[in-house]
């Protein structure tokens, strides 16, 4: 059995249509979702003045649902093409998936 892993990207606003394209091309069976989040970190580096006084940077998070193989494909492609952008990403693997 293939395992299977949900994706995160924490995106810099500009980056937002970059990374659209990129996924697109991809072609991942399940799609992805894309929703605003704020984000919070211990460091400053890259905030704005009101983002060091709020606590708060705006980021747009990615979220798809992946098998191992596209996994890996996807990992290569994103480090290519983002490297240097300051991306977070984590990979968590499913426990359990349906349709309700």
């Amino acid at each position: 059995m293939q395992k299977e892993y949900v994706v995160t990207l924490n995106v810099p606003p500009a980056l937002e249509e970059m990374m659209v394209d990129c996924l697109l091309i991809l072609e991942f069976e399940q799609g992805f979702s894309s929703t605003p989040v704020s984000a919070h970190h211990h460091e400053n580096k890259g905030l704005s003045i009101a983002e060091q006084v709020t606590g708060r940077q705006k980021k747009i998070r990615f979220q798809m649902y992946i098998n191992g193989t596209d996994l890996a494909r996807l990992l290569v492609d994103l480090r290519r093409q983002f490297k240097g952008s300051g991306i977070q990403y984590w990979v968590s693997p499913v426990l359990e998936n349906g349709e309700l």
